[in-house]
C-alpha cells in the first residue's frame, strides 16, 4: 500500500469522525448541515473552524460551576420571587393580562419575577446613556457592579475609569467584569489600571491559545450596570467612544443604539444575573445579603411599569430570549416593530413573523444598510424575499448604523436589551432583554421607531427580485453557512 493511500485512509477516517461528531453533538439540524457540507467541501478549514466555533459546550464541564452557582441562588430567591409575582399578576393592568402566557413562562422557565413600581428611562445612543451613566455611578453608596461586552481605553472609557476609581477610593466595592474577547484591548491597559486601584477586575471567560477553541465561541455580550441594588442600566450600548455622535471625527459613523435605566424591584433580579456571573469567574463568590439585594420596602416607589428579565446563555437548559420573543409574536393581534442590526432567525423565528404577517399582523423590520461584515450582509439578505413575499416591511437604515435591539408588540409591550435577533444571540452568547409591559413607554419606543423609518429606505419587492442571478447564488451560499456567523 502507497504512502498516498494510508494518507487518504486516514483523512477519511478523520473525516468520518468528525462527521460523526458533528451530527451526535449539534442539536440545530440546520446548523448540522452547515457544519457537515463545510467539513466535507472545505475540509481542513471547515473541520478546524467547527473545532473552534462549533462544539457544544453547553451542558459540559466548563459550565457545571456556574450551573450549581445559578442554582443555588435561584434556590434563596425563589420563595420571595414567586410570591412577589403572584402579588404582581394580580393586581396588574390590562397589557399584562393581554401577555399572561408570556409572563407566566418567564417565570416558570427562568425563575424571572413580574415586578411591579419600576420606573424604566429610555436613552437613545451614547451622547444620553453615558452622562445618565456617569450621574449614577458618582451618587453610588455601597457597591457598583458592571458587566460589558465591550470596553475601549478611549475617551469615554476612561471617563467611567476616572469615575470607577474615585469611587473605590470613596469606599465602594466596585466589581467589573468584561468578555474577554470583545474587550481583548484593554487587558494590559485598562485593567491593570482598574486592579492597581483596588477596584476587582475579571474576564468571563479567560481566552488563551489553550482554551481558545472551547471558549471563543461563548461571549459574554451582556451590558449591565448595577448600582446599590437599586438602579441598573441595560441595552445595546458597550463602553466606547463609537457610541457617541459628539466625537468630531470624520470618519465617524452615527451610531443608532437604545439603552434603558431601571430603578425599582426588576434591579434585584439583574443583580442576581450579576451574581451568577461574578461567582462564576471571580476568585472570591459573593453571597446575597440586604445590601446586595435591598428589602422592597425600601426601595421608593418611582414608577409605575411592569418589567420582566429575558436572560439565556450556552447554560441555559432552554433559549429563554427567543421563547420570550416568539410568544410575543404569537400574542401580537396588529403591529410588530423590529429595530435589529443582525438578522439571521432559526426557521421557528422566520416562521412566526410569516404566519404573523400572513394573519393580517403588520410586521416592520430595520436593519443597517450595511453591517460590519459584508458576508453578515449576504446572509441577512438572503431572507428578505420570504419575508417580503408575504408582506412584512423591510427597511434600510440609511443615517448611520442601526445597533438598536427592540421590538414593540401592538404598542403595549416593549422589548429592549442586547440580544440581536440572529442564531448566536440566541443559541451561543449570554445575553439579556428587558421586557416593558406599560403602553406609555411601548409608544415612546414605538414612536422612535416611526423616526427611525424617517432615515431609512424600504425595500421594494419587485425591485428586489431584479437582482442577478449570480448575486442569488450568493446570497443562498452564505444563508447555508448563517448559522455559523
Amino acid at each position: 500500500m502507497s504512502l498516498l493511500h494510508i494518507l487518504e485512509i486516514i483523512y477519511l477516517l478523520i473525516l468520518s469522525i468528525v462527521c460523526i461528531r458533528i451530527i451526535y453533538d449539534t442539536r440545530n439540524n440546520t446548523k448540522t448541515l452547515a457544519y457537515l457540507l463545510f467539513a466535507i467541501f472545505a475540509p481542513f478549514i471547515g473541520m478546524a473552524f467547527y473545532f473552534l466555533f462549533g462544539i457544544n459546550y453547553r451542558n459540559r464541564k466548563m459550565y457545571s460551576k456556574k450551573l450549581i452557582n445559578n442554582h443555588a441562588l435561584a434556590t434563596k430567591l425563589k420563595g420571595y420571587i414567586h410570591k412577589y409575582s403572584l402579588e404582581t399578576y394580580n393586581q396588574s393592568v390590562a397589557t399584562v393580562k393581554n401577555y399572561k402566557e408570556l409572563a407566566n413562562m418567564l417565570l416558570t422557565e427562568s425563575t424571572s419575577p413580574l415586578t411591579a413600581d419600576n420606573e424604566v428611562a429610555l436613552l437613545l445612543n451614547g451622547e444620553h446613556k453615558f452622562p445618565e451613566l456617569i450621574r449614577a455611578l458618582k451618587a453610588a453608596k455601597h457597591h457598583i457592579h458592571i458587566e460589558y461586552y465591550i470596553v475601549e481605553d478611549d475617551e469615554t472609557g476612561r471617563e467611567i475609569e476616572s469615575v470607577l476609581i474615585k469611587k473605590a477610593q470613596e469606599g465602594v466595592h466596585v466589581r467589573f467584569i468584561y468578555d474577554d474577547y470583545g474587550s481583548r484591548s484593554i487587558r494590559k491597559t485598562l485593567v491593570p489600571r482598574l486592579k492597581k486601584a483596588g477596584i476587582r477586575a475579571f474576564p468571563f471567560f479567560k481566552i488563551r491559545f489553550i482554551t481558545l477553541a472551547n471558549r471563543l465561541n461563548y461571549r459574554n455580550h451582556r451590558k449591565i450596570v448595577v448600582i446599590d441594588g437599586r438602579t441598573a442600566f441595560l441595552g445595546g450600548i458597550n463602553i466606547s467612544d463609537r457610541y457617541v455622535n459628539t466625537t468630531q471625527r470624520a470618519d465617524k459613523v452615527f451610531w443608532r443604539d437604545t439603552h434603558l435605566r431601571l430603578d425599582g424591584p426588576a434591579v434585584q433580579y439583574l443583580q442576581y444575573l450579576f451574581l451568577c456571573d461574578w461567582n462564576f469567574c471571580a476568585d472570591v463568590p459573593l453571597e446575597p445579603d440586604n445590601l446586595l439585594f435591598p428589602p422592597l420596602s425600601s426601595i421608593p416607589k418611582l414608577g409605575s411599569k411592569i418589567v420582566q428579565i429575558a436572560a439565556s446563555g450556552p447554560d441555559s437548559e432552554t433559549p429563554v430570549i427567543l421563547y420570550s420573543i416568539l410568544q410575543a409574536i404569537n400574542l401580537a393581534s396588529q403591529e410588530i416593530l423590529i429595530s435589529t442590526p443582525y438578522f439571521i432567525p432559526n426557521e421557528s423565528l422566520l416562521d412566526a413573523l410569516r404566519i404573523a404577517s400572513l394573519g393580517g399582523v403588520k410586521v416592520k423590520i430595520i436593519l443597517p444598510l450595511k453591517s460590519d461584515s459584508s458576508i453578515v450582509d449576504l446572509a441577512v439578505q438572503s431572507y428578505y424575499s420570504e419575508l417580503l413575499s408575504v408582506g412584512v416591511e423591510i427597511y434600510r437604515y440609511q443615517k448611520g448604523f442601526m445597533h438598536a435591539k427592540t421590538i414593540v408588540f401592538d404598542c403595549q409591550l416593549a422589548m429592549v436589551g442586547t440580544s440581536n435577533m440572529d442564531i448566536r444571540s440566541f443559541d451561543l452568547n449570554f445575553e439579556v432583554n428587558a421586557i416593558v409591559y406599560d403602553r406609555e413607554f411601548a409608544k415612546k419606543l414605538h414612536d422612535t421607531f416611526y423616526r427611525d423609518l424617517n432615515d431609512s429606505v424600504k425595500v421594494d419587492a419587485l425591485e428586489w427580485e431584479k437582482r442577478t442571478a449570480v448575486r442569488k447564488l450568493t446570497e443562498k451560499a452564505f444563508r447555508l453557512i448563517s448559522p455559523l456567523l
